[in-house]
């Protein structure tokens, strides 16, 4: 068998695998060391899984996932979204669908502390939801944001997901992270103006709040959430103006949690133990399906697969939309399968130099690629981030119910995912300014 058909074979391997639902980590770095044990023999295989795990985890910039997950940890336990929920709430509520305007940007707001999708939808879930269905709104409406506007937490900077991206991609991760703002921004934006035209058409979606709100009132709202603006400013000014690395925006960030909470009289060490634990198991996790996709990745070079589908490439597709139509088609249909880390993993290693064949732009890939991953954390069959909220409203509210609101959400993303493809200085607006 040939190099190119064994690395053929192992891409086919990886897909049966995790159709019958193996380990995304275990998946990839099995059929990695059975491919390199064909492609090299058995000593390159055993040596390849003792060197490149470890040269991939000793990776310094990796260091800054850890601390920001357990920024947005000590963040979420210590009560910050609740206040902010109630702040966006006081100055949003008035308008149509209000508490849903207010979910939204309350989520695009956390976001920004968390770097995680599953961890934005699951705090806000259990704040916003009850209070939304006690309203009276529809629970599809009220379901239906809270997990669409929770993949935010992906695409607006700390986003974990953009540093593992620029790490395999090889490109800055302070311009990525800096690429996701004006992107998330006008998600978000979209995301408002849908729910208020809805809301507008059919009033009975989002009853109209009858609470008289003072202007005092909102204005002492803001007070309690001093803090996660001052995690926001802190680390997206300190990378846009160069003053910190990503790794030390991460170290920042999160000793600046632990401070601003201990300042609030909320440190305990109940809050210490859950923050440090919940950090620590998502960065295994994480780190193990890296690993895995690292693996599949030396397999792929070492059987010259990427240079083949390249050549075709070159060859045929004169048009680069052809191949930027082709990468949504394959971010999509694996988005309705995989979890987020396979997602974007998976396909890197053949797509990357296919994009640098045709010189395209990796920082506006990036983000499409981030943007493709939170479209998948919302399609059925799987649609992950719909069983997290799931979890959160229990038996209360069915699947059924959730697909079913988070359906006008996924039209949106056609409408922005249009914009970014057509318009390629939204995202690299902000990090071309950064070099001028």
């Amino acid at each position: 068998m040939s190099s190119i058909a064994i690395g053929f074979a192992s891409i086919a391997a990886v897909l049966v695998l995790l159709a019958l639902r193996a380990p995304i980590g275990v998946a990839l770095g099995l059929v990695s060391l059975v491919g390199i044990w064909m492609v090299r023999g058995f000593d390159v295989s055993v040596g390849t899984l003792r060197t490149i795990p470890f040269e991939f985890a000793a990776n310094w910039s990796l260091s800054a996932i850890p601390m920001f997950i357990l920024m947005g940890a000590v963040a979420h336990h210590s009560g910050i979204t609740v206040a902010l929920f109630r702040a966006a709430r006081l100055w949003l509520g008035r308008l149509p669908g209000g508490l849903a305007v207010a979910t939204n940007f309350a989520c695009a707001g956390f976001a920004a502390a968390s770097g995680s999708s599953v961890a934005t939808s699951a705090a806000m879930g259990r704040i916003a939801i009850p209070e939304m269905i006690r309203q009276g709104y529809d629970k599809g409406l009220a379901t239906g944001v809270v997990t669409s506007a929770g993949t935010l937490g992906a695409l607006i900077p700390p986003s974990i997901l953009f540093i593992l991206y620029g790490i395999f991609a090889e490109q800055s991760i302070t311009r990525l992270l800096i690429a996701g703002i004006l992107p998330g921004l006008l998600t978000a934006g979209i995301y408002a103006v849908m729910i208020v035209a809805r809301c507008k058409a059919n009033p009975a979606l989002a009853p109209k709040l009858d609470e008289q709100v003072s202007t005092a009132e909102k204005w002492n709202s803001l007070a309690p959430i001093w803090p996660l603006l001052l995690l926001i400013v802190g680390i997206i000014g300190g990378l846009y103006s160069g003053l910190v690395t990503p790794t030390e925006a991460g170290a920042f960030g999160a000793f600046l949690a632990f401070i601003i909470v201990a300042t609030q009289g909320r440190l305990t060490w109940q809050v210490i133990r859950d923050s440090v634990i919940e950090a620590t198991s998502a960065t295994a996790r994480l780190l193990f399906v890296a690993v895995g996709a690292i693996l599949l990745s030396h397999l792929m070079a070492l059987t010259g697969v990427p240079a083949y589908l390249g050549s075709i490439v070159g060859e045929y597709a004169l048009d680069p939309l052809f191949l930027v139509i082709g990468t949504s088609l394959i971010y999509i249909i694996l988005g309705m399968f995989l979890d987020p880390l396979g997602i974007l993993l998976l396909p890197l290693p053949i797509l990357l130099p296919m994009f640098e064949i045709l010189q395209l732009d990796l920082i506006w890939l990036g983000v499409l690629v981030v943007k493709y991953l939170e479209i998948g954390l919302l399609t059925p069959p799987v649609g992950f981030q719909v069983y997290v909220v799931k979890s959160v409203v229990g038996d209360e509210i069915s699947l059924e119910t959730i697909f079913r609101g988070v359906g006008w959400f996924l039209a949106c993303e056609v409408v922005i995912m249009t914009l970014l493809i057509a318009f390629p200085q939204i995202s690299l607006l902000l990090p071309n300014l950064m070099y001028n």
